[in-house]
């Protein structure tokens, strides 16, 4: 049964970390916002389904996952609904919900990133809050972002698979969907904070190479030089704003 994810169709978005697990697995799925109108696809779909007051359990806003009768949203739920399906989380109960808390604190880093730009409203435009974006900034370049990077750091240390792995993996001896959250974060830290990384990311070796092998997975790959990955811009949650990484 196809997979309908719902998200905007020009950025990466929350729904990047979707699309890279639902890629990684060769899942069949389809990106409605960014299919044909004319074929019941497209922003119309999108856009129907968040106005359809039908809905028993109506999500807030995409991501969302439609497949069979399951509507979910919030990027954390889906990949805890398709992690099983997709073979990218353990098989034990303990390993789902440890792979689970890796994604909700990876959400919560996420939410911390986006205030960078946006720290006193979404309403508002980045040039109406450059002040305070430049001291938001700041603090979490300085403070926020090595304390993730450190608890990253750690759990791939203390994952004992990793002593003699070919390939680093965040939970046990298998990809997960936190790994490619993981490589998604690494990602668009240095596409938004060049410089901040080029300091930071040779001080966590283990979260470099995760984030190199993940580059080069054949699985992977493929999907990141294809013109379905939507390159990185000024309208998605990682934005370049070179005040922002002084």
């Amino acid at each position: 049964m196809q997979y309908q994810l719902f998200y905007w169709p020009s950025i990466q978005g929350r729904g990047e970390f979707v699309r890279l697990a639902l890629e990684a697995a060769k899942a069949d799925y389809v990106d409605v916002a960014r299919g044909d109108a004319a074929k019941g696809q497209g922003m119309p779909a999108m856009l129907a389904l968040l106005a359809d007051t039908g809905q028993e359990h109506p999500p807030f806003a995409p991501p969302i996952l439609r497949h069979g009768k399951a509507l979910i949203a919030q990027t954390a739920a889906i990949l805890h609904y398709l992690g099983p399906q997709l073979g990218l989380v353990g098989k034990s109960a303990s390993s789902q919900a440890w792979t689970h808390q890796i994604q909700l604190t990876i959400a919560d880093m996420v939410s911390e990133v986006h205030d960078t730009h946006h720290p006193i409203s979404g309403a508002l435009y980045f040039e109406q809050q450059i002040a305070q974006s430049i001291e938001r900034a700041k603090a979490f370049r300085e403070q926020r972002l090595p304390k993730f990077l450190d608890w990253f750091e750690a759990i791939l240390a203390r994952n004992g698979a990793n002593t003699s792995a070919a390939r680093l993996h965040l939970v046990g001896a298998r990809l997960s969907y936190a790994d490619l959250s993981l490589f998604q974060v690494a990602e668009g830290l240095q596409y938004a904070f060049p410089k901040a990384m080029r300091s930071y990311l040779p001080r966590y070796p283990m979260v470099q190479r995760l984030h190199r092998e993940l580059a080069t997975n054949p699985r992977l790959a493929p999907y990141l030089a294809s013109p379905r990955r939507i390159a990185f811009n000024q309208d998605g949650l990682f934005r370049c704003y070179p005040q922002l990484d002084a």
